[in-house]
């Protein structure tokens, strides 16, 4: 096999007009995009459960799909996958002077995410892109809520739009729980889903001075439930609903809980004790900052 030749041609076959798949060859940019979107999504979820074999057969699916991509643009003349490699590389070369130049490279993590963002809005000043009307233009509307509310307040905090620390936007979560009590009590169900959603961008600001990754926290919050819901259910026997009345049922959910809280800590996905290796969490420097730097660790815009 020669690795990615290999695949490129294998797209080209699928993508012939006489001998290719019927499926793949009436795929266009926008019909395919929602399985990128899927196939980033199952790398995401290989490397929170921590399973490397599973990491390998993922990111096979995602690089399919980066060449599926180019070979769409290719057939019409726009790019191909080359033009793809050569954009990232030089990418990577020119905003890493530093590694690749003659820069200083004894720079800390903080000091290189400003100079990313700098080079980042030279590079869109000079092409045109950067000619936008608002320091929030850019953000994409597809990304996961959470995601793209981290993403907005990061923009804002660049001009000190931003809580000075964590304790303050807990008091604005407070605050945001009483709006939405009122709003439950006198209320529609237009007004209660407005407060219910500041309720929610609140959280992520939350989460975000406290150097954690929303999505990632709500994730693991599903595995939990689904792990006490299904020893409940292996304590109960499988009982149908309503089989057990809810004091019986809270009263075995608080027993599974204290169980756990009991134990001792399980070792996370990927660490040594479950045999495979542990995924490196990123350290957040400057959480305690009113403005946090931009840690390219945390994703603020990716490359």
């Amino acid at each position: 096999m020669n690795g990615i030749e290999d695949l490129i041609g294998i797209v080209e076959r699928l993508r012939d007009p006489e001998r290719g798949c019927p499926w793949d060859r009436v795929q266009t940019f926008r019909t395919i995009a929602p399985y990128t979107i899927e196939e980033a999504c199952e790398v995401a979820d290989a490397v929170e459960r921590g399973d490397l074999r599973a990491l390998v057969d993922e990111l096979g699916d995602l690089l399919f799909q980066v060449v599926f991509h180019a070979q769409i643009a290719c057939e019409s003349g726009a790019f191909r996958f080359d033009d793809v490699v050569d954009a990232i590389t030089g990418k990577m070369i020119r905003r890493h002077p530093h590694v690749f130049g003659d820069a200083d490279g004894s720079i800390s993590v903080a000091e290189q995410s400003r100079a990313w963002e700098e080079m980042k809005a030279a590079e869109r000043s000079a092409d045109g892109s950067g000619n936008t009307e608002s320091l929030l233009d850019g953000v994409p509307v597809t990304l996961p809520a959470l995601t793209r509310a981290v993403k907005l307040q990061r923009r804002a905090a660049r001009c000190g739009f931003d809580w000075p620390d964590s304790g303050e936007v807990l008091d604005k979560v407070a605050e945001e729980v009483g709006e939405l009590r009122e709003a439950m009590r006198t209320g529609g169900r237009a007004e209660i889903e407005g407060e219910l959603g500041d309720l929610l961008f609140t959280v992520a600001n939350l989460a975000r001075h406290l150097g954690a990754d929303p999505e990632s926290a709500a994730r693991a919050a599903n595995r939990k439930f689904e792990r006490r819901f299904r020893d409940l259910e292996r304590r109960t026997g499988g009982v149908p609903a309503g089989a057990l009345d809810p004091e019986s049922l809270d009263r075995i959910w608080s027993q599974i809980k204290a169980e756990e809280e009991q134990a001792p800590p399980a070792a996370p996905p990927g660490s040594a004790a479950g045999g495979t290796a542990a995924f490196p969490v990123p350290h957040d420097e400057g959480r305690s900052r009113r403005v946090r730097p931009e840690i390219r660790a945390e994703g603020e815009e990716g490359e």
